[in-house]
Parts: structure tokens; sequence; C-alpha cells
């Protein structure tokens, strides 16, 4: 295994390892992709409180999401076609999770299905959902979640209408790729994917060829999904989902205090403040300097957590100290994936903890659950510019 220090030495591996169409999924955000660099910029106008002379030892990062115990207050987060990135990506990813000690969310769009998962891990996972048209489908995908014993449904609600991604339109994004003459010179020189690719069975949209009406290969399936996206997704639409599912709800993609309230007031478990990493609203603010505004409006109503921009343990120790409960991550993840597998993965998560509790204790924290406003300092008007 190569010298790893950072999650920027797995992008490099990933970058060099993965088909461009779907580096560039990863890679990427919608029209000008202002959201989707300022997610991480952001981060570095927030500052960090040195402080000496404590007791150092002793430290825990372990904590609770929903109510689950967890090693550290990090999620891998729902990305789709994550089994593209690297052969049975979902599955790997979510085996790295489970022994890692984290949340693994399995994304609605995986290649990987539900029952795929399920039958490679022994521990309850999550499950996303986008809400579709077809009423069928949808009721049939919380019964599977419901079998499969998913610890929690986090309702996605920043996607019932596709924000544009250049590069996926320029690139011929599809799953399995599409093999034009540009795609195959690609190929050819991505072997380790290729392999991997040739190992398994596992190539298009599991949660949905063969489960959906009418959807039994590749060229239904694009019809589909391109006009099952419910552009009509409202609150009755989703306490219809919450009574339907009655577990534990996590609604995903609140950027908005007013938002806020309404999802606390709705009932859900948590919240998770996201721009879909800067994919979807091209010019909204990021998720972290939306993050003080929402905390303030909603308190302690309903447990909070960030999603977009989290790329080392330092992001992760910022966004507590603005009040977040706990945090996802997503392209950092994918890096790991795509570089190097389940074993990238699980680095990607050794990094980021390592990286939290060293700079845990340098800001002279023992307990992460003590992380708060008092370890950082922020630029004046870091929240409250606009207007």
């Amino acid at each position: 295994m190569p010298v790893i220090t950072c999650i920027e030495d797995l992008k490099r591996l990933h970058r060099a390892r993965t088909p461009r169409m779907f580096y560039d999924y990863a890679e990427s955000g919608s029209y000008t992709e202002q959201t989707f660099r300022e997610n991480t910029t952001d981060f570095a106008d927030i500052r960090l409180r040195q402080k000496v002379a404590v007791d150092m030892t002793n430290r825990t990062t372990e904590s609770t999401m929903v109510g689950l115990p967890v090693k550290m207050p990090v999620g891998l987060a729902p990305v789709g076609m994550t089994g593209m990135q690297h052969a049975d990506g979902e599955i790997l990813a979510a085996k790295a999770a489970e022994k890692f000690g984290v949340p693994f969310c399995l994304s609605t769009m995986s290649i990987c299905s539900i029952e795929d998962v399920a039958e490679n891990t022994t521990k309850p996972f999550m499950f996303q959902l986008y809400v579709m048209k077809d009423q069928d489908f949808l009721a049939n995908m919380i019964a599977r979640a419901k079998q499969a014993n998913c610890s929690a449904l986090v309702l996605t609600l920043d996607l019932q209408i596709l924000g544009q991604r250049h590069k996926d339109l320029k690139n011929g994004l599809s799953a399995p790729p599409k093999l034009t003459l540009p795609v195959m010179m690609d190929l050819a020189t991505r072997w380790r994917w290729g392999l991997g690719m040739l190992g398994t069975k596992r190539r298009s949209f599991g949660n949905i060829v063969g489960h959906a009406k009418g959807v039994g290969d590749m060229s239904s399936l694009s019809s589909w999904t391109s006009e099952q996206f419910d552009p009509q997704l409202d609150w009755d639409k989703v306490a219809k989902i919450r009574d339907m599912w009655g577990g534990k709800l996590i609604l995903k993609g609140i950027l908005d205090a007013e938002d806020a309230r309404i999802a606390a007031d709705f009932g859900a478990d948590a919240i998770v403040v996201s721009n879909h990493g800067g994919r979807q609203l091209d010019g909204a603010l990021s998720s972290i300097r939306m993050l003080p505004e929402i905390v303030e409006a909603v308190g302690d109503k309903v447990e909070i957590h960030l999603d977009s921009g989290i790329r080392s343990g330092q992001d992760v120790l910022k966004a507590l100290a603005l009040g977040a409960h706990a945090t996802w991550i997503g392209r950092a993840f994918i890096h790991g994936l795509g570089a190097m597998g389940e074993a990238g993965v699980t680095k990607a998560l050794e990094v980021i903890h390592k990286e939290l509790d060293i700079t845990m204790a340098l800001c002279g924290e023992r307990d992460v659950k003590n992380i708060g406003r008092h370890d950082v300092l922020l630029p004046q008007g870091f929240s409250g510019t606009y207007s």
C-alpha cells in the first residue's frame, strides 16, 4: 500500500485508477461548480483555538448518531453509482464502515442492491430514499428496506429536479458505460478497474432493474429514471413516507433555517444540513456557512448533521464546534474506494479519525462530545453577510 497521509493522496490514486466518467461523477458539481468549490474552501476560513497545559490522555471520539453508538461522529453518506467506482463498491464500503464502527447509508441509485449489502454485512445499515412518481415502486423500496432491517431511512429532499452537471453530460455517464471509442480508450488504461468489473455481476442499478415496473434492462432503465423523480414532493408526502416507514427518519438536504424549523416540528430524528455536495443548486451557500443559522433556528429540537465539504478530521471538528451533532462524508470515502477498494475506505476513515483525535488534543479537548464554539475562531460575518 502506498503511503497515505491525507484524503488528497487517495484522490490522486482514485483519479488514476477509475474511468474518467466515474471519477468526474464524484468530483464535480452543477453548472459553474461555485457551491461545490465553496463547500470545501469555506472550511479554511474557520480557525482553530490552540490550548496548552491541558491533560490530553484518555481521549475519546466515541459518540452517537440517531441513538446508535459510533466510533466517531462520521457516517458514509449515500452516493449514487458507488459500485461503478470499484466493483461491488457499496458492499465493500458497507463492510469497511461496519468494521470501523461508523454508519453506512446505501443510495437508492446504488449498483449493489439493498439485498446485496444486507447479505454481505452483519449489522443494520441506513437506506437513502429518492421519492419517485411510481407509488408501487416507492412502497416496495420502503418494504425492502424494512426487510433488510435498515436502522434508519434517510429521505433526500433536494433532488426532485436534477441540477445539470456538465461533466456527466460530456462524458456520456451511464452504468455500465457505453463502449464508445473514447470510453474504450479510457478503459484500456484502467486495467485494475476493468478486471474487477469482469469479476462481478453487479453492473447496473440493483435497486431498480427488476423491481420497477417495465424496467428489465438498461434501455428501459434510462427512460424510467429520467421521468420518475417526483417534482411534487411536499411536506404532506413526506408525512406519508414517515408513516409508511415507521422507524427512525433522517431528512437530508436542509439548507434553510425555516425548512429546518419545519423539519424539527415534523418529528424527524435528525436533519442533514446539505446542498447535495454542490450538485444541485449552484450558487447556494456552503453547508458549513449555513450551519450556524440553522443551529440557532432549531436549537436542540432535532439532531443536526452536516454533509458536503468534509475532507479531514479538522473539518469534522469545525462542524461539531459550530453545532453539528455528527457529520457525513461522501467524496472522501469514494476517493478511498476508487483508489484501493475496501482497504481504501478503511484508510479514509483512519485518516479522518487520526486527524480528529490529534486536533482535539491540540485544542484541549478529550471528549468529542465536548467540542463547541469555544474551540474555533470565525471571521466577522462568516454566516451573516448575506441578506
